[in-house]
């Protein structure tokens, strides 16, 4: 018998231990988004298992990475996924409710404040941007916050200059800081598809027609955009899709 007692305690103490390890090391799933979000276009509808499988993650486990990483899997999950305008309406507010969580949980994560304010301006884009208007101070706060945390999270300058391209000029939109905003994001990164095609429609709604021309071939001849993903199944789309309208124009 007192051979026994300590293997007994042993396996006790091995079990506590592995219980225990999921809440120190990063998640497999939250890795898992990590490499995929750049990829996703390769397999979209692995985004649905990402997707539920982190919100399950948060019910057992809400700590900060669990949260950020479900708000990010919801954007992408509803700009890529999602078949219906409720059903990305579901997946913005879902991804905001959640980023709303982690900006509590860690207040200096600059992460947790971008994707609160990318899902808030978002699922209001989607609803429409008069109808939403409640939510632009909030997401305004989100940008200050993130710029104020961390002015090299290079994503953010593409949230603010598409806030101010959005939003009506008597309500706060304003072309010359959308541009400021694109401009300097791509300062940071060249390669930042999605920022130049905002750019692009920018300089379009200025009038400055053979500028956005230039920024929108420089999307489609970029060899190695930031995030291939994006590019693929948005950015290039959207950019021939603006060559197209603004052929014969000068």
């Amino acid at each position: 018998m007192t051979g026994v007692r300590p293997r007994g305690a042993l396996i006790v103490a091995l079990v506590v231990l592995l219980a225990a390890l999921p809440s120190w090391g990063q998640s497999p799933l939250v890795a898992e988004l990590e490499s995929f979000a750049t990829r996703y276009h390769e397999d979209p509808p692995r985004l649905d298992r990402i997707r539920e499988g982190l919100a399950q993650a948060v019910k057992a486990d809400p700590r900060v990475e669990n949260l950020v990483a479900l708000a990010r899997a919801c954007f992408i999950w509803g700009d890529i996924r999602a078949a219906t305008r409720d059903q990305k309406l579901e997946a913005y507010d879902q991804g905001r409710e959640a980023a709303r969580r982690a900006t509590e949980l860690e207040p200096k994560s600059a992460a947790a404040h971008f994707w609160y304010g990318t899902n808030t301006g978002r699922w209001g884009q989607t609803k429409g941007v008069l109808r939403s208007l409640f939510l632009l101070p909030t997401v305004q706060e989100e940008i200050r916050i993130v710029l104020d945390l961390d002015p090299k999270f290079t994503a953010v300058y593409s949230l603010a200059g598409n806030v101010f391209y959005e939003v009506p000029g008597l309500l706060g939109g304003d072309l010359d800081k959308a541009e400021e905003m694109f401009r300097k994001g791509l300062e940071q990164d060249p390669k930042f598809t999605g920022m130049r095609v905002g750019l692009a429609k920018t300089l379009i709604k200025k009038g400055r027609i053979a500028e956005a021309r230039r920024e929108l071939e420089a999307v489609l001849d970029e060899k190695e955009p930031r995030n291939p993903a994006d590019w693929t199944l948005k950015d290039s789309r959207e950019a021939r899709a603006l060559l197209e309208s603004i052929k014969g124009k000068s």
